[in-house]
């Protein structure tokens, strides 16, 4: 078979203040006419920047290959001018990048972007670039292509931003696609609507596919061949069933354990050191009986330490317009219990963590905190509340100051709420909290910047812990992390809860982690909770069709299963009442399990 690809002794440095690195370190790999490579990795081994300086994208200002080829075609790249690889790209080579927000041009229509790339490299005219542009949206899967023609970037959701770079890079019928980390930031259905308009335009036009990732669930169902890369190396390379079978370097062999598996069974916990919290008779018990159905599913003689009941959160979007993020939703959860809560973007889940701690007014409701009911508490009472209540938040970096020294990010906490006597105290407990969560005390004197993702995730979790909570929301505290840090996360929380006797909200829409760490876990759709039940009775016997399509969306890391799996695929659009939810209340199907059905008493089979 004819070589399309091939990258040979490939080492590119960077340098800033007279200091170099070297990022990729004799990077040599092939790649055949319509074959998918996929390039795997955590964060820093060089997938991205192999990619760029394949494609010549690198800064000039501080990047330089040192030694080198890139033959395409029989063309040295690395030899092109500026202009000879102006023409390259996009019409030989295509290319899809991690955030299509920050790619696609805000101030120009969508539609426009396409036809600009074929107007310049297929020299068609303006009539001929539209109406090809238009067949293009299409293609890739985009509902009324005439209509979003015209519409610019931001009135795209995210996986439609995607299909539109997608677009862009296949326009001109390229013959290599480079789709570097395309799925990480989307949901999981919204990551296998992708990944099948990408292998359905593989099919229909030939394209060679290098598809950098570090979720391996994705490489199993798309890839030919890996190549596994750390620390600008590659250090394993052949088959994707060979690697997934018998992967041969400790590093792979890592990479693949540390991915929790939806097929695989959940893993026992260990009982919580701490004593229950006992309920008697009285108001509290009064109360609980009057709870909506919802949040006395499987509730059991010990009280829940924290209940929801019909909670709204409504935004009012002007000129008459409201959002209802959330809409009417109840449910519980148990003193050292972790409830899951899944769904898309958008579906209303982070909005619910946020209700629940008054870190926005509820509409309407009540959340009852050992029967407290919060958020009818005074300003003065809620701060005194936020010791036992605090939130992990999705992006570690943006939720710390950039400007505060590791030891004020968590001290401020201490401070607050008068927890700290001295100097010599505070500084002590921070360096016990950080040794808590696994770093070195003495990096209490580091800035934010100064630490990895997964490090900062942990400094995130030791300012939660500064004020000794009980409950914790975890909101997407996973997003942003490779999935060996991922693994490691997950492991501290489950150490912390075991430890301390914490309670966790833990809000994703990676259901596999969320299988492995909850005891019962929440399906959120459009604002609605659609399925509630204990973890391993979900995902062996999920009812309601918005959980079936969830679940079939996720990818398992076994090409064998991987290749036999049958996908629901769902449009995005949150507007249309699919489900009928509207006329669904929650019904208790079985022990525990409640689904929404609709009043008409339709069943989901």
């Amino acid at each position: 078979m004819k070589k399309l690809l091939q990258v040979s002794n490939l080492r590119v440095s960077f340098s800033a203040r007279e200091t170099e690195t070297e990022a990729v370190r004799g990077v040599s790999f092939e790649l055949n006419k319509g074959e998918t490579l996929g390039i795997v990795g955590e964060s820093g081994s060089g997938k991205s920047v192999t990619a760029r300086a394949i494609m010549r994208l690198l800064p000039e200002a501080s990047a330089r290959v040192k030694s080198g080829e890139v033959m395409f075609l029989g063309q040295n790249l690395a030899q092109k001018t500026r202009k000879e690889m102006e023409a390259i790209r996009g019409r030989d080579i295509g290319m899809i990048f991690q955030d299509p927000m920050t790619s696609l041009n805000p101030t120009l229509r969508i539609g426009e972007q396409i036809a600009e790339t074929l107007r310049k490299h297929r020299r068609m005219s303006k009539r001929e670039a539209r109406a090809e542009a238009v067949e293009m949206l299409k293609l890739v899967g985009i509902r009324d292509p005439e209509t979003r023609f015209a519409q610019y970037p931001h009135e795209f959701s995210g996986g439609m931003r995607q299909r539109a770079m997608i677009a862009i890079a296949l326009a001109c019928r390229p013959s290599l696609l480079i789709a570097d980390e395309p799925t990480t930031a989307l949901d999981v259905t919204i990551q296998a609507q992708i990944l099948n308009v990408m292998k359905q335009m593989q099919e229909q036009l030939g394209t060679a596919i290098v598809l950098i990732t570090h979720d391996l669930g994705v490489v199993a169902g798309m890839c030919d061949r890996v190549v596994v890369m750390k620390s600008g190396e590659i250090v394993e390379e052949g088959k994707t069933e060979d690697i997934f079978a018998r992967p041969q370097h400790p590093y792979t062999r890592r990479l693949l354990s540390a991915l929790p598996r939806l097929d695989e069974p959940k893993k026992p916990k260990a009982a919580p050191g701490f004593a229950t919290h006992a309920s008697g008779t009285g108001p509290d018990a009064e109360a609980n009986a009057a709870a909506p159905p919802a949040a006395r599913a499987g509730q059991t003689a010990s009280r829940p330490l924290l209940e929801v009941r019909s909670l709204q959160q409504h935004f009012n979007l002007g000129k008459g317009r409201t959002l209802r993020a959330v809409n009417d939703i109840s449910f519980f959860i148990r003193e050292g219990e972790t409830l899951g809560m899944v769904g898309e973007s958008g579906s209303g889940k982070s909005t619910t963590g946020r209700a629940i701690l008054r870190l926005h007014e509820p509409t309407s409701g009540d959340v009852l905190y050992r029967g407290l009911a919060v958020n009818r508490l005074s300003p003065k009472e809620m701060k005194a509340m936020r010791r036992e209540m605090q939130m992990i938040f999705q992006d570690p970096y943006a939720s710390l100051n950039p400007r505060l020294k590791v030891l004020d990010i968590i001290g401020e906490a201490m401070d607050v709420h008068g927890l700290s006597q001295n100097p010599v105290q505070r500084r002590r407990r921070v360096e016990e909290l950080l040794d808590m969560v696994g770093l070195d005390p003495s990096m209490a004197l580091r800035y934010p910047h100064e630490f990895s993702g997964g490090q900062r995730q942990r400094i995130g979790i030791a300012r939660a812990l500064a004020v000794e909570p009980k409950f914790i929301v975890c909101d997407e505290p996973l997003s942003a992390l490779d999935v060996s840090i991922q693994s490691q996360i997950v492991s501290l929380l489950e150490d912390l809860q075991q430890r301390l006797g914490l309670t966790y909200l833990f809000i994703a829409h990676d259901l596999s982690m969320v299988k492995h760490i909850s005891d019962r876990v929440a399906v959120m759709y459009s604002g609605k909770i659609v399925e509630l039940a204990e973890s391993e009775e979900l995902y062996r016997n999920p009812q309601h069709p918005y959980t079936r399509s969830l679940l079939s969306a996720i990818p398992v890391p076994d090409p064998a299963i991987e290749s036999k799996k049958k996908r629901t695929l769902l449009e995005e659009n949150f507007e249309e009442d699919r489900y009928g939810l509207e006329r669904s209340e929650l019904v208790e199907v079985s022990e525990g399990h409640w689904v929404a059905v609709p009043q008409e008493n339709k069943v989901f089979a």
